[in-house]
């Protein structure tokens, strides 16, 4: 083996175990991550934090790609032990955990969730579908004049979009592109909308590129507004427009009822039973990353897994449905919870 190789191979477990000897100064588990999956985290937290052998987690709301990014940038104290996601890692997030050291990574399905178009119950309610969705958010669209080619979206309201919907502007407060909401929002709305259009579903089979490319690009003419990763700022915000719409997690709809309302979409509510069902179109399972390598050395690591993996917790009737996730099934809760169990890492991303 070459000088220049052996080195780099000792300058790097140097790094590692200064990592880890740092990680050990810390005396509670840091989480990074996702917006929606962050008050489910939070309430297991402070259950974990009163049981009082451990310090409560600190958990910050950076997003799910911006989560991934702090994650998968090494190991030790400086860089967070877990991350919450409101979609799978991908692949390239998952070379750079490689890259970067991050070579054992368990990951933890906790739930189901819907994404929910909603409003300001001062409003009447909406009855949309995927193809309303797209039409009013692409930033090209079929041109409404006929033919297949593509035009800038010419639509300004939504009864422009379809007749049956109100003569409001179209205005939508929706998560920004690090968000894993905007990327679960984009595959299950805009592409199934898009999809909808015989020209756009040729498309696809002729050049997947080229279809991604126009069924998630969402126009940037104030239609659609990028409202941050925060939530509960959108709800607010909808409480003081009663003419926009909000895109968000489900959980945020049922903790807010009183001032919101969530749109149908295909003819299905967005509630927990049509999310739990799948008849809702909008929905998404829901993830948090484990950094196996700061297991036993960052104090209650596996104690924290087990009480969010504890069926008083994701279960049927736990804790966690009350806050609005959609459990997972019976059998495919206890295989996670025996594969976090055993700490099984992900092999490989596709």
């Amino acid at each position: 083996m070459k000088k220049a190789v052996v080195l780099s191979i000792v300058v790097a477990l140097i790094a590692a175990t200064a990592g880890m000897v740092q990680a050990q100064q810390r005396d509670s588990i840091s989480i990074v991550g996702s917006s929606t999956v962050y008050p489910f985290a939070t309430v297991v937290a402070e259950k974990f934090g009163k049981a009082g052998s451990f310090k409560s987690p600190k958990i910050e709301s950076t997003g799910t790609g911006g989560g991934f990014k702090l994650f998968c940038g090494g190991v030790g104290v400086q860089h967070p032990d877990m991350s919450n996601a409101s979609r799978a890692i991908k692949a390239s997030e998952f070379e750079t955990c490689q890259k970067n050291g991050v070579t054992d990574i368990v990951e933890v399905k906790i739930g189901y969730d819907g994404i929910v178009v909603a409003n300001s119950q001062k409003a009447a309610g909406l009855k949309l579908t995927t193809k309303d969705i797209f039409l009013a958010l692409a930033k090209d669209v079929p041109d409404p004049k006929g033919g297949e080619g593509l035009v800038a979206n010419p639509y300004k309201t939504w009864k422009d979009v379809n007749p049956s919907l109100p003569d409001v502007k179209i205005e939508v407060l929706g998560p920004p592109p690090t968000s894993g909401t905007r990327d679960a929002f984009v595959e299950l709305a805009m592409e199934s909308g898009a999809l909808k259009f015989e020209g756009l579903k040729k498309l696809s089979k002729e050049d997947g590129k080229k279809f991604q490319k126009v069924f998630s690009s969402i126009r940037e003419d104030g239609a659609y507004v990028e409202a941050g990763e925060n939530d509960n700022l959108i709800v607010q915000k909808l409480g003081a427009n009663p003419n926009a719409l909000g895109v968000f997690g489900f959980s945020f709809l049922d903790q807010n009822t009183d001032k919101i309302q969530g749109s149908f979409v295909d003819g299905n509510p967005p509630s927990f039973e049509n999310i739990a069902s799948g008849k809702y179109p909008l929905s998404r399972p829901l993830f948090f990353y484990v950094k196996k390598a700061h297991v036993g050395v960052i104090p209650g690591i596996k104690e924290y897994l087990a009480e969010f993996t504890s069926e008083k917790a994701w279960g049927k009737d736990g804790y966690l449905s009350e806050k609005g996730l959609i459990p997972l099934p019976e059998a495919e809760r206890k295989q996670v919870g025996e594969n976090v169990k055993a700490l099984k890492t992900v092999t490989e991303v596709k």
